[in-house]
């Protein structure tokens, strides 16, 4: 039930970015609804080899090439799916740092005290 809530906050987080964001274009809520799990199923299989092979790099620049990698990760989405589309490299590194955001704060909002 936690994982389907997960998607479904963050479909509604990508449909709301995408009106707020210049050069970020999703056709429906359904289109945004298949970005959350292709975006979630590219950072469960995709994001770990190339933070494995571009791991001297995410060393000598402290850590901040992830910030590219989610970026990569969200051009990959935009080519995979249809009817979702960003314009430009800065598009998706703006659009991926505000996603991670806000997705922190609402699985926050999320997680169940443990006592």
């Amino acid at each position: 039930m936690k994982l389907l809530m997960k998607i479904v906050f963050s479909s509604i987080l990508v449909m709301f970015l995408s009106h707020f964001i210049k050069g970020v274009y999703i056709e429906n809520f359904t289109t945004s609804i298949i970005v959350a799990v292709v975006l979630g199923l590219l950072n469960i299989f995709v994001k770990p080899i190339l933070v494995l092979f571009t791991l001297p790099v995410t060393v000598f620049t402290l850590g901040l090439f992830l910030l590219v990698i989610n970026a990569i990760l969200i051009l990959l989405c935009a080519k995979i799916v249809g009817g979702f589309r960003v314009d430009s490299f800065f598009t998706a590194l703006i659009f991926s740092i505000v996603l991670s955001l806000l997705q922190s704060i609402m699985y926050g909002l999320l997680k169940e005290d443990k006592k």
